[in-house]
């Protein structure tokens, strides 16, 4: 198992949020605190460290982290970009990487993943949640040690990351006990029905 001190906690947050009229999406009100409130809340004091990536408003994240990195490059390059800045920027063995929208997550995300990253052959490089149907890639834990290799991947121009995982020894988590965990919210829309659903009944509730 990974202990705590092994282990970083990156929330991504450094999209241009376009679907959302270009607002920054972490920092949208949701159930009583800003998106990236809720994430928070799913891994703080259970890493050695809590790490925002965002590309504006680094002051308003400061609050709800250790710290706040940008992307290593400019220019909204995507979330292998902020991930590639997360395994660069951490000082542990260990990243977990989740998405700013998704309010959602299991309250015990990090044990899961942590737990799910070994097999009987050992630890994998890369851990990626799987809610039944669908792999979400922005929901890993990956070995700091591929920074160097993702950077190479960069400079060639790949942008997807699943290509990328492919390259390596990665598994995926089992988590369909809660498929609605992983509902990432990318449109004023979503956010609305989202949160009446979560908010619709004490048993609901976001916590």
């Amino acid at each position: 198992m990974i202990p705590t001190h092994e282990l970083t906690g990156m929330i991504l947050a450094g999209g241009e949020g376009r679907r959302m009229g270009g607002r920054d999406k972490g920092l949208e009100p949701f159930a009583g605190l800003p998106l990236v409130g809720h994430v928070v809340k799913r891994l703080e004091g259970q890493v050695a460290e809590l790490v925002i990536n965002a590309n504006r408003n680094a002051d308003a994240y400061r609050f709800f982290a250790d710290r706040v990195i940008a992307d290593a490059e400019g220019g909204f390059k995507g979330p292998l970009m902020g991930i590639y800045s997360g395994l660069r920027a951490a000082n542990t063995p260990w990243l977990l990487v989740a998405p700013c929208d998704s309010p959602a997550l299991p309250d015990d995300l990090v044990a899961r993943m942590v737990a799910g990253i070994v097999s009987e052959n050992g630890e994998h490089d890369i851990a990626v949640a799987f809610d039944g149907e669908r792999l979400h890639p922005v929901v890993a834990l990956l070995r700091t040690s591929l920074a160097d290799d993702l950077a190479a991947t960069l400079a060639e121009g790949e942008r997807k990351i699943d290509r990328w995982y492919a390259r390596h020894d990665w598994c995926k988590v089992d988590m369909s006990d809660c498929p609605d965990a992983f509902a990432n919210l990318n449109t004023e829309e979503e956010k609305l029905r989202l949160e009446k659903v979560l908010m619709g009944s004490p048993s609901k509730e976001v916590k």
